[in-house]
């Protein structure tokens, strides 16, 4: 049976894709976006009505970077508890990554996949499966069979394809194939045993380190490569200034590139990791105030094109160990809405920006529905107080794991309700 009409009232819709960002009237049928109006226009009837009086109106938060350990690893997080932690959190999709056990590889596994999330009926999930075979680098998956199974794009993210002819392929078959590379730009020899950013920390902390130039030979290695093929690349979650800076100037030039930072990176720098904080560990490494800048001058000028959480779930077992030892990643998905909205106020970053960063940016890249609420497009939407002060309590998270950096941390802004396909998928409270 077809869901009841919606009309979401005197809420501010901001859809940089229309060039909107007034309040309106949204008026949602039968899953989708039937009509646009300025705010009061629409008659209510017999209608659900749902006032969104001081709440922004935005089209549904897109994540391109979250790992979900399904299979293999539930014990950390599940299809069904991630994909819950992601509409609290503001996302109405997710793009998972394929390093699991056994990694995503075929196309069975991404049926399987996107049969379960369905069930789940939280966020959308459109799983990215892997570039090479087990990800090992050197034969490519079956591109066009993972397409037709639902993947959207194809990654060996937590490795990088270090042999360049591969990389050529890949860049070519995708492409051809309709899918996204997103690549994990990692040099894997230079600083194998790195455990955080080379610099003045590590050696207080007497850990091994990782220098920036890890991450910058290897996106530098990706942008040739794209220039070279004319093909499109995307690069996941950049940490570094130097990074940034061949980013830009390869752009600058036409080359074929996107890239995404995450919040933790725009918010953290090396200094913050105490006497060894594990949740505070991750891959690439929290980098300097200078990185930090860097990144966040490059959300303003249009650098960056996507925010993703690299949401990386994991058990005490894997955190509450030796640092050396600890495992690299930090869960995401219910800060990175709250922690992005801070930028408004402290680097002037504009809610339409935001909106481009993690809902219509990210769409495009993945190549999947969403991004705007125009007329006709899916009724994914999120409802955000902007205003709304909290505390974050990692214990209260829907995810498995509470590996965070931001537990306790004040906030201001969160998502209130979630919308897939017209019906509330999450509502505060």
């Amino acid at each position: 049976m077809p869901a009841k009409p919606v009309i979401i009232q005197n809420g501010r819709l901001i859809d940089p894709v229309q060039g909107l960002d007034q309040k309106v009237d949204l008026l949602i049928e039968d899953g989708l976006v039937a009509s646009v109006e300025r705010a009061g226009s629409i008659e209510a009837g017999d209608r659900d009505a749902v006032s969104a009086e001081g709440l922004w109106v935005l089209p549904g938060l897109i994540d391109i970077h979250v790992h979900l350990r399904d299979p293999g690893h539930e014990y950390k997080e599940d299809v069904v508890s991630g994909l819950s932690a992601a509409v609290a959190g503001g996302f109405t999709a997710v793009v998972s990554m394929p390093n699991t056990s056994p990694v995503i590889d075929g196309a069975a596994q991404v049926e399987d996949l996107i049969s379960r999330s369905k069930a789940a009926s939280y966020a959308r999930l459109w799983p990215a499966a892997a570039m090479t075979r087990g990800r090992a680098g050197k034969e490519l998956a079956e591109y066009d069979e993972l397409k037709a199974a639902g993947a959207v794009a194809v990654t060996d993210d937590g490795s990088w394809v270090a042999d360049s002819a591969v990389m050529r392929r890949i860049l070519d078959y995708a492409h051809v194939c309709g899918l996204a590379a997103l690549s994990h730009c990692q040099e894997p020899t230079l600083a194998p045993k790195g455990q955080i950013h080379e610099g003045r920390i590590s050696t207080r902390l007497g850990l091994s380190a990782e220098p920036a130039e890890v991450e910058e030979m290897a996106v530098f290695r990706d942008l040739v490569l794209a220039r070279l093929t004319k093909k499109p690349v995307h690069i996941c979650h950049v940490s570094a200034k130097s990074s940034i800076d061949l980013i830009r100037r390869f752009k600058n030039e036409g080359v074929q590139v996107t890239c995404e930072t995450a919040p933790h990176y725009l918010h953290l720098i090396d200094e913050d990791l105490g006497d060894y904080d594990a949740n505070r560990k991750m891959r690439p490494p929290l980098r300097t105030a200078i990185d930090r800048a860097a990144l966040r001058e490059a959300l303003l000028d249009g650098t960056i094109d996507a925010v993703a959480t690299d949401h990386a779930p994991h058990s005490v077992l894997e955190k509450e160990v030796e640092f050396c030892d600890a495992a690299f990643g930090v869960i995401g998905l219910e800060t990175s809405l709250p922690l992005i909205i801070e930028l408004i106020s402290t680097i002037g970053l504009a809610p339409s920006r935001l909106v481009e960063l993690m809902s219509s940016n990210p769409a495009k890249i993945v190549g999947v529905p969403g991004g705007t609420l125009r007329p006709g497009s899916p009724a994914d939407l999120t409802l955000v107080n902007p205003d709304l002060r909290h505390v974050y309590q990692v214990e209260k998270s829907k995810s498995k794991s509470r590996n965070t950096p931001f537990n306790n941390r004040e906030m201001t802004g969160r998502a209130v309700a979630t919308m897939g396909g017209g019906e509330i998928r999450y509502r505060l409270g």
